[in-house]
């Protein structure tokens, strides 16, 4: 397949100010209604030019979210609270061993082009991966980073990886969830993202046989990130 998204030039990303990216690092699972406030005043701050951009790495307790084009009858089982989002997309699980990284950039000052940002969120998955040696490749019809199953049958692709951005200001928010090592069982109670087709299914590093750890995968995000935003500053201790 085609796919137009991989022919838009991602070079014009990398910042243009002198000004770095900060990174936060949260151990503890983060309350999404709290990483949601926090998301809200920092947007406001950037686009203020009174803060610098951020990337913010957490897991949430369990948790299904619904973007804007979320449909109520995606959620096929109230077995964790549901919380509707401001975000694009539709129903998704959040949950330990999921890796969120909240990208919080000033889109004004880089590159003001919506379908760019998510193609370049696509790349810097795709290269995160490309470190734990698992290819994975984007869809034009389908929203998030894929990996091709052929031990399933022919056709068949799992997702590994979601996206659901929000702009406020031209300043991003919300992000990418990598699927590390979750209790992929958590997804079974929603139409993830909306896809129905049997033949793709949801995935994670340690289902497809690489036992890695959320810190190598933090390692691998951010030379990633650097490759394709441009480089960044020293992480920042948890402060919240």
């Amino acid at each position: 397949m085609v796919n137009s998204r991989e022919n838009l030039d991602l070079t014009t990303f990398a910042a243009r100010s002198a000004d770095a990216v900060e990174w936060r690092i949260s151990d503890a699972p983060v309350d999404y209604a709290e990483a949601a406030a926090f998301m809200e005043a920092r947007v406001a701050a950037i686009a203020a030019h009174q803060a610098p951009e951020m990337v913010w790495l957490l897991e949430h307790p369990p948790v299904y979210t619904s973007g804007t084009s979320g449909k109520a009858e995606h959620l096929l089982d109230s077995r964790f609270p549901l919380i509707s989002t401001g975000r694009g997309g539709q129903v998704t699980y959040h949950g330990p061993g999921q890796r969120v990284a909240y990208v919080m950039l000033d889109l004004k000052r880089r590159r003001p082009d919506v379908r760019a940002y998510v193609a370049a969120l696509e790349e810097l998955i795709i290269r995160t991966l490309a470190a734990f040696n698992v290819r994975s490749e984007r869809r034009e019809d389908r929203v998030g980073v894929w990996v091709k199953r052929p031990d399933k049958g022919d056709g068949y692709e799992d997702k590994i990886a979601a996206i659901g951005v929000r702009l406020k200001r031209w300043v991003s928010f919300h992000g990418i969830a990598i699927n590390v090592d979750p209790d992929l069982s958590h997804f079974k109670a929603i139409v993830p993202c909306g896809v129905v087709d049997p033949r793709y299914g949801v995935t994670s590093l340690v289902d497809l046989g690489h036992p890695v750890a959320m810190a190598d995968v933090d390692i691998a995000l951010r030379q990633a990130f650097d490759e394709v935003f441009g480089a960044a500053a020293a992480t920042l201790p948890e402060t919240a």
